[in-house]
């Protein structure tokens, strides 16, 4: 079946449709000249020889968000945006005239034996005829729509309709003819429909070149005046769909294809050019989690942001989650502040490269980008930085007690004073309040102490078999509980939504899937869970993971307590808002009375779809968050919504997440994993890469934070951004020329 993306204007003097008002509409479309177009090759028997006729008359890839990656090449500004040297829909109706007045009758006497033309008429009509229904159906709805929404609402409506019918020998009749694609019209569904009609009509002409009346009638200028007033016009609602995304997520700079978001959280404050690294990098926006963090910290992101982007004069936007009803393992118990400095040694035990320690008193910032230290350890007394010199060996006690030396290698100075690079080649557990001295000629002088190193962070190791005790508190001696069990994990978990509604046989998962098990039993205070899925070694399991009860109908309030206090500091140092875990319309109406409270028009508001629920709801939320004027969008979080709904589904709901959003007009947040291994190792997987490429469908993909992350948003940009067209002259070139057109 061939694929095609351009439309050509056809006659639409005889087909006229009623909208629900009883005004006449039309339905008509025009072709912007800068758009990347396939054409249908015909072979018309002409006297005694076949010869190549081209014949442009197909469709428009009316899917934006999920059809793109088939024509990378094409950008949305080059079809979205008007310009002056496209077509007139009179020239694109001239020369679809003229090509099929020159291609003779042979070509419809080969799509008349094709197909039934008249039968594939009817079936088109009907579906056209049950898509207008379905807006008047549905009109009530659609009356409750901002005026801004009303033409993406009534397009939202009319895909559902057709995605409900089982169209499927429809969809193969017309693909015998390389009419339609039914899969790739959910940006503009009436109008694509509209126009394959008025085509077949025309095909059942036997002969265009003998009827110089049909040609008359196509381009005459009244008609072509009448089109020119049509809401539903293919170029208009892709002119819709491009605003959207500029509202929301802002203009691309130069001929960029898609936006970057990067997350970032307390480690940017480490680094005083990470953010502008970033930015430089080919980052757009920033994404600040509001479950981590606290406004002192979001505050100095957002200044350092907006400072950078102003000295490198590239734009960002500022998107900020509210953290939702997700539910979390509590903090564990902290382990000792001791950091472990470890060299690196062979199979043997053997000492082949020291360890690298970063010393630097704590108010000067994190060690220059090209250094890689095992471990960072911060000086109280300036005096260190003074008097030592390299090559000086620095003496401690370790926290075990042994004598422990580090030797000066390099002095480097950086943005607010002096830090050395020192190295060993034992392993030593440094902790706060060791100090450090230099023994020279039979005496020791202090020269320092070492002080705030952060608490290791605390997990459990869980195996499959184990048993796991979830406590809604931390005491241990309830009169029903469960932990008395011999050899139990323990962990706690805050929320009540957990313990009131899980059954025993239900099963559970841990941090995004990666540990899996089935609840045992339940109390008021503790559920067991016997682990059935987890690494061949065990897995970790720490504060603040993730946990999912697919299998229970958990009623979670929207917005909670917290994201209300949050959403203060939200509305007024951020752009966008993410709503975490929408399940229901009710999250959406309690969003929108909190911003009309505050008169907040402007702010963005990003869906983010990450349970069953809000995968099965998306068009009645994006109905509902469309009675507003706020700029709109939809992320795919693919962090929880595998675990929710399977992972062999996931797949396909984020197909189906991109073709509801593009019926909507509403640009996508492709998001959770990307480049991971990139990001974290500095390494990417090959799924990796092949996952970008399908990324670039969305309107804007999303990387997590990371020991390599502007390396990870640099290659990102390279991949979104690669010269396609090169690709293809490379390609080209392995093609013997006598095959070549």
């Amino acid at each position: 079946m061939l694929s095609f993306q351009a439309i050509h204007t056809a006659d639409v003097s005889e087909f006229r449709l009623c909208n629900q008002r009883g005004m006449l509409a039309y339905l008509p479309c025009r072709l912007n000249a800068r758009q990347s177009m396939k054409t249908a090759p015909l072979w018309p028997k002409l006297g005694n020889t076949l010869t190549r006729k081209t014949t442009p008359f197909a469709i428009p890839n009316g899917n934006d968000e999920s059809q793109r990656s088939s024509s990378h090449a094409c950008s949305d500004d080059q079809v979205l945006m008007p310009s002056e040297s496209s077509y007139c829909s009179s020239d694109l109706y001239e020369e679809a005239v003229d090509s099929l007045q020159e291609s003779g009758s042979g070509v419809f006497q080969v799509v008349e034996d094709t197909v039934n033309l008249a039968s594939l008429l009817d079936k088109l009509k009907a579906v056209h005829l049950h898509v207008l229904a379905s807006e008047q159906w549905n009109a009530s709805t659609l009356k409750l729509c901002h005026k801004n929404y009303m033409d993406s609402a009534r397009n939202l409506i009319h895909y559902l309709a057709l995605k409900c019918l089982d169209i499927e020998p429809l969809k193969e009749d017309l693909a015998l003819i390389s009419l339609l694609n039914l899969e790739m019209v959910n940006l503009s569904v009436l109008a694509s429909l509209t126009t394959s009609i008025e085509l077949l009509e025309n095909l059942q002409l036997k002969s265009v070149r003998t009827n110089k009346k049909v040609s008359a009638k196509i381009c005459t200028q009244e008609k072509l005046d009448q089109q020119k007033k049509g809401h539903f016009r293919i170029d208009t609602l892709r002119i819709k769909a491009y605003s959207n995304r500029e509202l929301l997520l802002g203009p691309l700079q130069g001929s960029k294809l898609n936006h970057i978001m990067t997350t970032v959280g307390e480690e940017a404050l480490e680094s005083e050019t990470l953010i502008a690294d970033l930015i430089k990098a080919g980052t757009s926006i920033i994404r600040i989690n509001c479950a981590h963090g606290s406004p002192k910290s979001w505050r100095e992101i957002i200044r350092r942001v907006k400072r950078s982007s102003q000295m490198l004069e590239a734009p960002c936007q500022i998107l900020m989650d509210l953290a939702g009803p997700k539910l979390r393992t509590d903090d564990l118990k902290p382990d000792p502040c001791v950091v472990k400095v470890s060299p690196k040694k062979d199979a043997t035990g053997n000492v082949i490269f020291p360890a690298q320690v970063w010393l630097s008193h704590k108010d000067a910032g994190a060690p220059p980008a090209h250094l890689s230290p095992d471990a960072i350890l911060f000086i109280d007394d300036q005096k260190f930085f003074s008097e030592t010199k390299v090559g000086e060996t620095l003496r401690f006690i370790d926290a075990r007690g042994k004598k422990m030396m580090l030797k000066i290698s390099k002095v480097f100075h950086v943005l607010s004073g002096t830090g050395f690079m020192a190295e060993s080649t034992r392993t030593a557990y440094v902790s706060s309040g060791i100090e450090l001295y230099i023994k020279r000629k039979k005496d020791r002088f202090p020269v320092g102490k070492v002080v705030d190193v952060p608490a290791r962070e605390s997990f459990i190791r869980v195996r499959v078999g184990d048993l796991l005790i979830i406590s809604r508190d931390g005491t241990c001696d309830q009169d029903n509980s469960f932990g008395r069990t011999s050899g139990a994990h323990r962990i706690t978990c805050s929320s009540g939504y957990l313990f009131d509604v899980v059954k025993p046989g239900e099963r559970i998962a841990f941090d995004d899937g990666k540990i899996w098990g089935v609840i045992k039993g339940t109390s008021i205070s503790e559920i067991v869970v016997s682990i059935t899925h987890a690494g061949l070694r065990g897995t970790k399991l720490g504060s603040q993971k993730s946990i999912n009860i697919p299998d229970s109908n958990v009623k979670f309030e929207g917005v909670t307590s917290k994201d209300l206090v949050d959403l203060e500091f939200v509305t007024s140092h951020a752009d966008m808002v993410g709503v975490s875990f929408v399940r229901d319309t009710r999250d959406i109406i309690v969003l929108r009375q909190e911003l009309e409270k505050r008169k907040l028009q402007n702010l963005g508001i990003v869906l983010k779809i990450e349970t069953k629920s809000g995968f099965e709801k998306l068009p009645l939320l994006l109905l509902e968050a469309m009675k507003s004027s706020n700029p709109l969008g939809v992320m795919i979080a693919r962090g929880d919504l595998p675990v929710e709904c399977g992972w062999e589904r996931l797949a396909d709901i984020q197909d189906e997440i991109l073709s509801i959003s593009g019926a909507a007009h509403v640009p996508v947040i492709w998001a959770t994993q990307v480049l991971e291994s990139l990001v974290k190792y500095g390494v990417p997987t090959r799924a990796e890469i092949t996952d970008v490429a399908s990324a670039r469908r969305a309107s804007c993909i999303m990387l997590n934070k990371g020991r390599h992350i502007v390396e990870a948003v640099s290659t990102l940009d390279n991949i979104l951004n690669s010269n396609s067209k090169q690709m293809k002259a490379e390609v080209k070139s392995l093609v013997p020329s006598s095959h070549l057109f």
